[in-house]
């Protein structure tokens, strides 16, 4: 990976993924494993689980976007990560809205200032 930059690994809906892989983040390793898994409605969490693992232990990958619905459903996997890279972002879908006192990254945060570090 040396003079490589770092993929963006993809955990969400079909028009998520979809949108990401048009927008050219769709790749395979050396092992011929994708950076993305589109949830359905028959997906299991362990397999989105076992997924979410495994883009964490890739060295390839430096970002792992999972819509915000499927984070609820391993969010003791992702509050459990408390590395900086890869970075774990929660985003939106179409069917369902952001809601930032869900976000883990954003509930970190919120402990480390207090009101008057904003005055």
């Amino acid at each position: 990976m040396a003079g490589r930059g770092k993929l963006i690994a993809v955990i969400g809906d079909e028009d998520t993924c979809t949108g990401f892989l048009l927008g050219g983040i769709g790749e395979l390793n050396k092992n011929r494993k994708p950076n993305f898994l589109v949830v359905e409605k028959d997906t299991s969490v362990t397999e989105i689980e076992e997924t979410f693992r495994s883009f964490l232990a890739r060295n390839d990958i430096g970002i792992i976007l999972i819509n915000q619905f499927i984070a609820e459903m391993i969010r003791h996997a992702i509050d459990a990560h408390v590395q900086s890279i890869p970075a774990v972002l929660e985003i939106p879908s179409k069917e369902h809205p952001y809601d930032a006192s869900k976000d883990s990254i954003l509930r970190r945060a919120k402990g480390m200032f207090s009101a008057e570090d904003f005055r």
